[in-house]
C-alpha cells in the first residue's frame, strides 16, 4: 500500500513537472525588468537610454497571446503565391522601381544585388513600407524575454534594440515593428540591424524606418554579406521526370546541374538545362504534385533571410515579374 502511494505521488510529481510549460513565470515582470536594466548597464548602455526605454513599460498581453498561439498554416504554395505575387503588388513594385530608379541603381552598383530583388523583399515584407507593424519594439521584446519561452534569444534582441537607441539611430518611442520585434520597412530583428543596416546617406543614422536609400542599402548589404553572387539567377521553374524521387527534393540537397540533367530534369516547357558548372537544388513547395523549381546559390541566400521555401520562391518569382 505504501509503495503504491509512493508511486502515485511520484506519478503526480512527474505529471505536474512535464505539464507546466517551460516558459512558466518564476518572477514578477518588475523584478525581471530590474535585472534587465542592470544587464543593459553592464553592457555599456547609457542610463538615459535605459530610463527612456525601460523606465515604465508593462508586459503586452497581446504579444504573449500571439507568441503562444500555435500556427495553423493550411495554405498551399499555389494559394500563397496568388496572395503574395499578385498583380497589384507587381504593378506597385514596377512603379516604385521607376520612382526610385536612381537610388536603387546606386545601391545595385555598390552591392551587386539587382534592384528587383531589393524591391521584391520590400514588397513582401511590409507591402513597400505600408505595413511595418504597430508594436513598440522594446516593450514587445521585454515581454517575450520575461515570458520565457525563448528567453535567451529575446533578451539578446532586447539588448541589441537598446544599443540601437543608445547609438541615436531612433528613439525608443519611434522604434516600432512586429509583435516579435522585427523592425522597419525591411523587418530586421535588432541583431540583424546591428549586423547589416547601413547609413548610406551619411547622416549618422541607419534609418530602416523612413529613409529609402538606407532601407535599400541595408537589404542589399544583408544579401551580399550572406553570400549573394552577382550575375547569377535565383532559380527557374522546371519539369521533373515521372518517377522522380521525393527524397531528392529540398534546399539542403545540392548537386551539379549535370546531375539533375542526367535524371531528366528539364526547363519548364521542355528545354534542356544549361551546361554550366553550378550547384542546384530542387524545391517543390507543394510536393511532387505541384510546381517544381531548380534553385541556385542566391536562393539559399534568400533563405538566410527567411527559412521558408514559400517565402524564398515567392521572392524570386516576384523579382522576375518586376524585371519584365
Amino acid at each position: 500500500m505504501l509503495k503504491n502511494h509512493f508511486n502515485l505521488v511520484l506519478y503526480l510529481f512527474v505529471f505536474v513537472l512535464f505539464s507546466v510549460p517551460s516558459y512558466a513565470q518564476t518572477q514578477s515582470f518588475e523584478s525581471w525588468l530590474n535585472g534587465a536594466r542592470a544587464q543593459a548597464a553592464a553592457q555599456g548602455i547609457s542610463q538615459n537610454t535605459i530610463n527612456a526605454a525601460l523606465g515604465s513599460i508593462q508586459p503586452i498581453q497581446k504579444v504573449i497571446d500571439l507568441d503562444r498561439k500555435q500556427p495553423e498554416w493550411k495554405k498551399t504554395f499555389a494559394d500563397y503565391k496568388k496572395m503574395i505575387v499578385n498583380e497589384t503588388r507587381v504593378r506597385k513594385g514596377r512603379q516604385l522601381l521607376k520612382d526610385h530608379a536612381g537610388a536603387l541603381q546606386e545601391v545595385e552598383n555598390k552591392y551587386g544585388v539587382p534592384k528587383q530583388f531589393i524591391v521584391a523583399l520590400w514588397g513582401i515584407e511590409t507591402n513597400f513600407g505600408s505595413n511595418t507593424g504597430g508594436f513598440k519594439v522594446v516593450p514587445a521584446l521585454a515581454t517575450l524575454a520575461w515570458e520565457g519561452r525563448r528567453r535567451e534569444f529575446f533578451t539578446k534582441e532586447l539588448m541589441n534594440a537598446l544599443k540601437i537607441i543608445d547609438q541615436g539611430h531612433i528613439s525608443a518611442g519611434a522604434m516600432k515593428g512586429s509583435w516579435a520585434g522585427a523592425m522597419g520597412q525591411n523587418q530586421f530583428m535588432p541583431s540583424s540591424f546591428n549586423a547589416y543596416a547601413v547609413d548610406h546617406n551619411g547622416d549618422g543614422r541607419r534609418d530602416i524606418w523612413g529613409t529609402k536609400i538606407d532601407i535599400f542599402a541595408s537589404t542589399a548589404n544583408y544579401l551580399k554579406k550572406n553570400g549573394w553572387k552577382t550575375g547569377e539567377r535565383w532559380g527557374r521553374r522546371v519539369s521533373l521526370p515521372s518517377g522522380f524521387s521525393k527524397n531528392l527534393i529540398g534546399p539542403k540537397i545540392r548537386k551539379p546541374l549535370s546531375y539533375w540533367a542526367s535524371l531528366g530534369v528539364k526547363k519548364y516547357g521542355g528545354g534542356a538545362l544549361p551546361q554550366e558548372n553550378m550547384m542546384a537544388s530542387v524545391v517543390a513547395p507543394d510536393g511532387l504534385g505541384g510546381e517544381a523549381y531548380l534553385v541556385y546559390n542566391n536562393y539559399q541566400t534568400i533563405m538566410d533571410w527567411n527559412r521558408s521555401t514559400y517565402f524564398a520562391t515567392s521572392v524570386g518569382l516576384l523579382a522576375d515579374r518586376l524585371s519584365q
